[in-house]
């Protein structure tokens, strides 16, 4: 520092105002310094720097899967976010593995970090007080943490849901399936429970062979969705609880469609998919940049010293009609 204050022939609070983009220093000065530091090759020292102000410029994120494209949009969003503050964002995935989930959010505690964001796989997150407690501020997205009392941005599973089925409901269907994630996940809970409540808001009764929860591989989503179709009265319509079950479906259709195997058979899925657009998937879409852009300004709220009690913050989705979803019943139903 002292090298570059001599360089643009001002003192070290002027360099150091310029290194850390703080106010006091007029557009010509700081142009100096910024060609001293160019010159030089100064780079600042954040060991130091984090000695001194208790804060290391880091946040992280503990995702499912980066893989997935819901959480490559959210975790893009949080990253935005992070960067308009000057802050570098760490981020791993949980694979939907609570001791995993555990074992990143401890190893990023461990690494100072300033504060998480957590999608949490687990259900119990006490781990996290005794961080909490020592002031790493920590926000829940996507889900609720378990066990803890956190803020946390979800979105609306259950009025979406309800909202899908309703639709599907609207244009005739009376048999409608539901293929969805395990149901110890929150989100899917939360679909599961918005299927139920329209087949009850119409007054119609849920078979439980209609209703499959559970991994969402395509090999288990194909047994759900061919056990519903076989027998006398199949299910007219499919709502499919998350992308990844969406996908396994489209593909079971068509192949259906193609052997010309019975009526066309609806679809709404929970969750927007790659192409849904091109290949006229009706869905109920969320909005995951703004789940992790609404999840970072809370951290950084919280950074910032908002001290308020913990705030539970839904978004809203939106029905995207295609065309799947508009299939009416075949004329058997």
């Amino acid at each position: 520092m002292k090298d570059v204050a001599a360089r643009a022939g001002v003192g070290l609070k002027t360099v150091s105002r310029v290194v850390n983009g703080e106010p006091g220093v007029t557009p010509e000065t700081e142009r100096r310094v910024r060609e001293a530091v160019d010159a030089l090759g100064f780079r600042r020292n954040d060991g130091a720097r984090v000695l001194r102000k208790g804060r290391t410029a880091t946040v992280g994120l503990v995702l499912e899967d980066l893989a997935d494209p819901f959480y490559g949009q959210l975790g893009r969003a949080v990253e935005e976010v992070a960067r308009a503050h000057g802050t570098l964002l760490i981020n791993g995935s949980s694979a939907e593995d609570p001791e995993r989930e555990q074992e990143l959010a401890l190893a990023l505690c461990a690494r100072r970090v300033d504060g998480l964001i957590v999608i949490p796989a687990g259900d119990d997150h006490r781990y996290l007080e005794p961080e909490i407690r020592a002031g790493v501020a920590t926000v829940f997205a996507d889900r609720p943490a378990g066990l803890l009392d956190a803020d946390a941005v979800l979105s609306d599973g259950f009025g979406g849901a309800r909202e899908g089925v309703a639709h599907l409901i609207a244009h005739g269907h009376r048999r409608i399936g539901f293929v969805g994630d395990r149901p110890r996940i929150h989100t899917a809970a939360e679909r599961l429970r918005g299927y139920r409540a329209a087949m009850e808001d119409a007054g119609l009764p849920v078979d439980e062979r209609w209703v499959a929860p559970g991994p969402t591989d395509p090999r288990r989503v194909t047994e759900a969705v061919e056990g519903m179709l076989a027998g006398p009265e199949p299910v007219t319509a499919l709502f499919a609880g998350n992308n990844r079950v969406t996908v396994t479906a489209v593909r079971l259709l068509a192949a259906r469609t193609a052997r010309g195997d019975g009526a066309p058979v609806a679809l709404v899925g929970f969750d927007d998919v790659e192409l849904g657009d091109v290949l006229g998937v009706t869905v109920i879409a969320q909005d995951p940049a703004a789940l992790g852009r609404t999840a970072a300004e809370q951290l950084f709220r919280r950074l910032d010293g908002a001290a308020e009690a913990p705030r539970r913050v839904v978004i809203g989705t939106r029905l995207l009609a295609r065309g799947s979803g508009e299939i009416p019943p075949g004329p058997s139903a």
